[in-house]
């Protein structure tokens, strides 16, 4: 489905989003692997976490998710049952590079296959660790993409260092390592994020963290546990983006995620000038809170290569920002965007040049040349890829004319009411 979207003046208003994608797969990755029962209030029903329900239903978790919670009869580390087929993950790269870490401790095999664009997206960063671990696991195609086969067993325990600073990668070599006599380590090069090591803690699993090193010991005792989703932060930042680039807009979204590995985004905004206020705070396994932004004039920033962990999947959307204000912003190290569901740099860097912005990229860097004044009306593409289309969509409040988005239905990955609450906060 195509959309257009017409240029508004400002958003107002407030909304409530629905859960957080990351901590919505976490729910049921450690609810279905604890023993009793684990609730998740304000789950994401969206494509990605529901194909993750699919997943462990699949081998024999009682899950029941209606539109507001997920529950999760769990059956402990080793509960897991055969799939009669292979599992089929879409379009969730979360799934495909965590689950195989819970996969490595069971007593089957298992295939996981996804869609057309999960199926080009690189593996090895999970299969070299785990196969360090004893895992039998190999990717079904000589690039290392999946159909991914794995083989569970005996795990050991590793102490390893990753290139990239990556939660999924980090996530998945942690999980393996519930399975392992002993304690393994995961060292990055910078923080990502760390929803799972928070999640897990709280179930009773027995994590510690040194600079950039988290170490977990080896076969715990999970217990279920009652989880608050918070909004997700990455869907709000479409929103707050919106926001911070019409003037007189005045936005509150209620009960967001404020996990610190996660506001690399609002540090950003901030940096360049935003009016950022958070209300209402509370401290959960999960912090959240009420984020509300008033329009202010930005400037330009410069992001280092450290931070882009923190806002990885908010760069397309805080590019479009920076196409808005004066001055040059730089965007450091973001070579992982080549490797999102699409190359997200390639089609970030096609649509804005489409509607006038500058922009370009030296090596792993984006450079972008803002100025102050609409963008041109044209018509924009997704790539089938949510984020870009939700970037781009953001971007066509802000032009001179009407704006034709193509392929718009992959928001229903992560954000399905994203032009429903948009349209509420136009004004």
């Amino acid at each position: 489905m195509d959309k257009t979207i017409r240029p508004i003046e400002r958003l107002c208003g407030e909304v409530s989003l629905p859960g957080d994608k990351s901590i919505s797969h976490r729910v049921v990755f450690i609810g279905s692997i604890s023993r009793g029962k684990t609730t998740g209030k304000n789950f994401l029903r969206a494509e990605d976490c529901l194909n993750t329900v699919s997943a462990f239903k699949a081998m024999g978790i009682d899950i029941e998710a209606d539109k507001k919670r997920v529950t999760i009869m769990g059956k402990g580390l080793n509960g897991l049952e055969k799939p009669e087929e292979e599992l089929y993950l879409g379009n969730s790269g979360t799934t495909m590079r965590i689950l195989p870490g819970i996969l490595a401790g069971q007593d089957f095999e298992a295939i996981l296959t996804g869609d057309e664009s999960l199926s080009k997206r690189p593996m090895d960063r999970i299969i070299a660790p785990l196969q360090k671990m004893g895992v039998g696991i190999c990717s079904k195609s000589i690039e290392g993409f999946p159909p991914l086969v794995i083989k569970g067993g005996k795990v050991t325990p590793l102490d390893c260092s990753i290139n990239v600073a990556s939660a999924q990668v980090k996530s998945c070599v942690l999980f393996a390592g519930l399975y392992a006599d002993g304690v393994t380590s995961v060292t990055e090069p910078f923080l990502s994020r760390d929803h799972t090591e928070r999640m897990l803690a709280s179930c009773g699993a027995k994590i510690s963290r040194k600079g950039f090193t988290v170490s977990i010991e080896g076969k715990p005792s999970l217990r279920g546990m009652e989880f608050f989703v918070p909004g997700d932060i990455s869907s709000a930042a479409f929103l707050i983006a919106g926001a911070a680039i019409l003037e007189g807009s005045d936005i509150t979204i209620k009960e967001v995620g404020l996990n610190p590995t996660r506001l690399g985004f609002l540090n950003a905004l901030l940096g360049m000038g935003a009016d950022i206020r958070v209300h209402n705070r509370k401290e959960t396994v999960e912090p959240y809170g009420d984020i509300r932004l008033r329009y202010a004039r930005l400037k330009s920033v410069v992001v280092e290569k450290k931070d882009v962990p923190l806002l990885i999947d908010e760069i397309p959307v805080l590019a479009v920002v920076a196409s808005t204000v004066e001055g040059r912003t730089v965007i450091k190290g973001c070579s992982e965007l080549r490797v999102k569901e699409t190359d997200r740099i390639f089609a970030l860097t096609e649509n804005l040049r489409r509607i006038g912005a500058e922009i370009r990229t030296e090596g792993e860097d984006i450079i972008i040349e803002g100025k102050r004044g609409r963008f041109n009306n044209a018509i924009l593409k997704s790539y089938t890829d949510h984020r870009t289309a939700m970037s781009m969509a953001i971007a066509s409040l802000y032009a001179d004319g009407d704006c034709r988005i193509e392929d718009v239905d992959c928001v229903n990955t992560s954000f399905p009411e994203f032009f429903e609450m948009l349209d509420h906060l136009k004004k």
